[in-house]
């Protein structure tokens, strides 16, 4: 066991768990004010339940021994952590992974796999209901993420003797989970905005966030936490985790410019929202690639991010599905291009020993990377299409129409985001009034 190691990948789950908080803020603020506590809990819901799960059979699932063809782990080799937990006399762990202890690889992979469930949330902003919702989590972490975890992440004779079918039999390079955390996302994103519907007024009311402050202070405690995603992923205090640390920080930057351009262009105008977007946006995109690329082409891959995924948010209104916070825009299209990037710009340079086909390696690597992305892409997919079509019809997945009027906020919750009443100086109007209102009129309108 390395202390220096073990220091660096404690901080950096610390760092991870951080992303989820992160991301409630960064959604939170993107939805109207009457929606703006449902899409936090989504977030803090995830972190409560995919926790215990993770530690009740997740990591086993993820990292036991493989029981089938590279696609599943035990789910009862390590079932609450049997045989990973205690230390030894002299305080040292015992097991380890890699020069850290077993139980701090627990904790790394674990906040990874609650913010993948988190991030899903963003598609179905505005009208999902919260208990079917927990439900929906839990059953799409078992049946998806932790089987794909494994196929990703479970390299072999890491803490068991064989591991996934992505990682050892195919040669993906993914270093920090391009397709297992945002492809996957990206496309249960999608397959749920779909199961869900489109939001009431989509494509013709205005539905602005209503608090862009809160946009940009997610997006800055995302890119600070991803740090940790990313070189945390080194396992290590080593020269990867800082070669990393610098792709990592470039691409978001290159792509914040990427995104920007691209508005300015297409507006005349550059915003705040695009410039949180494409911070998220090449953090994406350089997460598979991280520890393959030269900080040049970490910048080439961050400015074609920004531009590739700015124009990817509006498929939502020309295909005709209400991803709301563009799930499908950033996380979907950003981690299939950082995936295929890999195939591209791999250097032997950097610490992945590749060559990319721009550096005269050819297609190999590119097509490795193609079916990976491919594989997690339609597993995720049509997976979460049946998971949540079970869901919808036993549960009701979705609220109401009167209810998604008056604000999903009050109708689940009983609870406001902000005390409006109070700030009216004595006004008998407030938003919530005219929100009923307007649902009378809806049930008028019916009647």
């Amino acid at each position: 066991m390395d202390t220096g190691d073990t220091a660096w990948v404690l901080a950096s789950s610390a760092l991870v768990l951080f992303m989820t908080p992160g991301l409630a803020l960064f959604y939170g603020g993107m939805v109207r004010a009457k929606s703006v506590l449902n899409m936090m809990m989504m977030s803090f819901g995830a972190l409560a339940l995919i926790g215990v799960l993770w530690v009740l059979y997740g990591y086993s699932m993820a990292f036991g021994n493989d029981i089938g063809g590279g696609l599943l782990g035990s789910p009862f080799e390590f079932f609450g952590l049997d045989g990973l937990f205690g230390i030894n006399d002299d305080f040292t762990a015992k097991s380890l992974v890699a020069t850290v202890p077993s139980m701090s690889f627990v904790a790394f992979q674990g906040v990874f796999a609650i913010i993948t469930v988190a991030l899903i949330s963003g598609a179905i902003a505005d009208r999902a209901r919260f208990g079917p919702w927990m439900v929906f989590a839990g059953v799409w972490a078992t049946i998806v993420y932790f089987p794909v975890a494994h196929w990703v992440f479970a390299f072999d004779g890491y803490e068991s003797e064989t591991g996934g079918w992505i990682a050892n039999d195919l040669g993906v390079i993914d270093f920090a989970g391009g397709t297992a955390v945002h492809i996957n996302a990206g496309a249960a994103g999608l397959a749920l905005a779909l199961v869900l519907g489109k939001r009431r007024g989509f494509g013709r009311d205005p539905m602005r966030p209503h608090n862009l402050p809160l946009v940009m202070l997610g997006a800055g405690i995302l890119w600070l936490g991803w740090f940790g995603f990313n070189a945390g992923s080194a396992l290590a205090a080593n020269g990867q985790a800082a070669d990393v640390f610098v792709t990592t920080l470039v691409a978001a930057s290159a792509a914040t410019g990427g995104w920007l351009i691209t508005e300015k262009i297409r507006d005349g105008h550059a915003t705040s929202l695009g410039a949180a977007s494409g911070v998220v946006a090449g953090l994406v995109a350089i997460t598979p690639a991280c520890s393959a690329v030269s900080p040049i082409g970490a910048i080439i891959l961050g400015l074609v991010a920004g531009v590739v995924c700015a124009l990817a948010v509006g498929l939502k209104y020309k295909l005709g599905y209400d991803d709301s916070l563009d799930v499908v825009g950033v996380h979907l299209v950003g981690g299939l291009w950082g995936t295929l990037a890999v195939g591209l710009l791999a250097t032997d340079a950097a610490s992945a020993g590749v060559d990319g086909l721009f550096y005269g390696g050819g297609l190999s690597q590119l097509g490795k990377q193609a079916v990976g992305a491919l594989a997690v892409l339609v597993y995720s997919f049509v997976l979460t299409l049946i998971i949540g079509f079970v869901i919808a019809k036993v549960m009701r997945f979705r609220i109401t129409e009167e209810e998604e009027v008056v604000g999903i906020d009050t109708t689940v919750h009983a609870e406001t985001g902000y005390d409006l009443d109070s700030l009216g100086g004595g006004s008998n109007t407030t938003v919530r009034d005219q929100a009923r209102a307007e649902a009378r009129n809806i049930e008028g309108s019916r009647a």
